[in-house]
């Protein structure tokens, strides 16, 4: 690898997009896996990241927490976000939601990368969204600890008037669809490193 990716600024810009594709506090362990880089560099690189977040205008800061690290909204947001996260509850679900909700449900258990491979976008805001309406469950991943997996809820099922998800429309053969982008996201998430391209990246919630 050459030399100067190490630099501290440049680092920081991978760190940056690195901890966005993420979405949620990631080990200084698995960015060392991931960049190939020593742990010490990472840190200095952090550090860079952080003081251009503080100094820049940023709507971002890094947050650290024992071992971990993770990019969030400055609290100075917080009134504007939450007026949008209010109008978004007070709105009907848009395409985007909907489409991310009926790949929840065929693809259930499914986690939010193999979400993101079949949209080809973040789905992170969504899924959120989707979660506080109560219409997703979001429930710990048991093969991997760090990571959630989404299904459809109790009351969404309610409200559609079936028993079960197997009971949805076509349901056996979108669920044989979805598993072979399912099939596509596992072998990169298992080796730790993000999808790039039009194959969103990986994103453990």
């Amino acid at each position: 690898m050459d030399h100067s990716e190490n630099h501290p600024t440049a680092l920081a810009a991978r760190l940056e997009a690195l901890l966005f594709v993420y979405g949620e506090a990631m080990k200084i362990k698995k960015i060392e896996s991931i960049l190939g880089v020593a742990e010490a560099d990472i840190r200095s690189g952090l550090e860079a990241l952080r003081d251009e977040l503080m100094t820049a205008g940023r709507g971002l800061m890094l947050l650290s927490q024992e071992d971990a690290v993770q990019l969030v909204t400055k609290p100075d947001f917080s009134g504007f976000l939450e007026e949008i996260v209010k109008s978004e509850f007070s709105e009907a679900l848009t395409p985007a939601a909907l489409e991310t909700l009926a790949i929840a449900c065929y693809t259930a258990p499914a986690t939010r990368a193999e979400i993101d491979y079949i949209r080809g976008v973040n789905s992170s805001f969504i899924l959120r969204s989707l979660t506080i309406r109560g219409l997703l469950d979001r429930n710990t991943d048991s093969n991997r600890g760090n990571a959630y997996v989404y299904s459809p809820s109790f009351e969404l099922l309610k409200y559609l008037g079936i028993g079960r998800a197997e009971d949805l429309p076509e349901y056996a053969d979108f669920r044989r669809l979805t598993q072979k982008f399912s099939e596509a996201v596992s072998p990169v998430t298992e080796k730790g490193r993000p999808a790039t391209g039009a194959a969103a990246e990986e994103k453990h919630e």
